[in-house]
């Protein structure tokens, strides 16, 4: 009986030293999110679709670079298919960010100062959800590991079945389980894996994820400042609108991270 209830306390404990651990990443996470926009970056998309009998049935990759443009983020796209644009394409986007420098330049202060106040308010509320995180699941010490040349706590998570979400995107958490990989020097993330348990509903068409869809994510140190994504990657099958069946993965990696000169200026 005592062997017992100490084994229990020990699991116990280390469950809330793994949700202790988890709590402080997810703080850093929110911290590493907004100072994402010092940066500019380029990145790069691949996405395969598959036919009924588990064939590419078509293959699109895309290339870009993101600027910060006004205090905003703005995305330029440079190449598509592994090839420069079109000279054509070219010029539009060329056209486009000219468009966009020019109604900057026409803006008042207080325009400005709306605009900034409801991007970093939509920032914020991208991210909010991942603050539910801790005591959404319940999670495990598996061990440790090195990833990337970092000594990591490898750390399991599986939904809590009475926990009431905040958000709508907080209830999609609850139909995920997965694996997270922290850095122990700093409590970053540096991998997570995820995997789909039931169907999730999500944006205005009516897309919908099934069950057993997989995700890998892994952040890197930049400037030896803050961890930004490295990769993303994601598999599974759904469903867009009432009839539109796909199944496809999709793999997005960002690299060429640069920081964000507050004196720069980029003119037509």
């Amino acid at each position: 009986m005592i062997l017992a209830l100490a084994a229990c306390g020990a699991v116990s404990a280390f469950s809330q030293e793994a949700r202790e651990i988890v709590r402080k990443s997810v703080e850093l996470d929110q911290a590493n999110w907004l100072r994402m926009a010092d940066y500019t970056w380029f990145a790069h998309s691949r996405e395969r679709h598959f036919d009924s009998r588990n064939r590419v049935a078509s293959e699109h990759e895309e290339g870009w670079e993101t600027i910060i443009l006004g205090g905003e983020p703005y995305r330029r796209t440079l190449e598509r298919d592994n090839q420069p644009l079109p000279a054509e394409e070219e010029r539009k986007e060329q056209a486009k960010l000219d468009r966009a420098v020019e109604r900057l330049d026409k803006e008042t202060p207080e325009q400005k100062q709306r605009r900034l106040a409801e991007y970093d308010k939509q920032r914020r509320r991208e991210r909010e959800f991942l603050l539910e995180v801790p005591d959404a699941f319940d999670f495990r010490l598996d061990g440790d590991e090195t990833v990337d040349g970092q000594n990591v706590w490898m750390i399991s998570g599986v939904p809590k079945p009475e926990y009431h979400a905040k958000t709508r995107d907080g209830r999609a958490l609850l139909k995920i389980r997965g694996k997270l990989w922290i850095e122990k020097a700093g409590y970053q993330w540096v991998r997570l894996e995820a995997q789909t348990t039931a169907t999730i509903s999500f944006g205005l068409f009516l897309a919908r994820l099934n069950p057993g869809a997989s995700l890998v994510f892994e952040q890197t140190r930049v400037n030896n400042e803050v961890w930004l994504p490295k990769r993303e990657w994601l598999r599974g099958s759904g469903r867009i609108g009432l009839l539109k069946r796909v199944a496809e993965d999709q793999e997005i990696t960002w690299s060429h991270y640069r920081k964000f000169q507050v004196d720069s200026k980029i003119v037509p």
